[in-house]
């Protein structure tokens, strides 16, 4: 599950933590400011062992009614829900990377195209949404991540 990731990296040249599986889950996320080529964010939830990982150009929503393009990227090693650093020139993904936001999740629906859960983070909090639209516009590895009504 971590080969992408492991290939794309020379762990003697960056202070990445390197690709292992979990073999516990504890709902958890994190939200990371990568300034990479372009400034975006990496969008990142425990499942299965692994960080399954989404580069966002643009900042979360914490409100309703705003609809974020979000690309899934190679899932990520847990140990990367506390990395924070220098990725150096050279290197995958090269520029400063630092915690945005980060919290645990409630997952209530992870199917092949929507993934349904709650946030609690310190500035993302409720019901949020993954969905895979079902369009070759968009390209396999677009999603849409916006902040859901909640029903309460």
């Amino acid at each position: 599950m971590l080969e992408k990731y492991n290939e794309k990296r020379k762990f003697n040249r960056t202070p990445e933590p390197k690709g292992v599986v979990s073999k516990k889950s504890q709902k958890r996320f994190v939200v990371q400011k990568h300034h990479a080529r372009a400034l975006h964010y990496d969008f990142r939830l425990e499942i299965g062992g692994v960080l399954k990982s989404w580069a966002i150009p643009k900042v979360p929503p914490k409100t309703t009614g705003i609809r974020r393009l979000a690309m899934s990227v190679e899932a990520h090693p847990v140990s990367y829900l506390n990395f924070a650093g220098v990725i150096p020139k050279g290197n995958y993904g090269a520029g400063r990377v630092k915690i945005w936001d980060q919290g645990r999740f409630e997952l209530e629906k992870n199917k092949h195209r929507e993934i349904l859960f709650n946030l609690r983070g310190k500035k993302l909090k409720g019901d949020y949404a993954l969905i895979h639209p079902n369009s070759e516009r968009f390209g396999k590895k677009a999603w849409l991540f916006f902040k859901r009504k909640s029903e309460s």
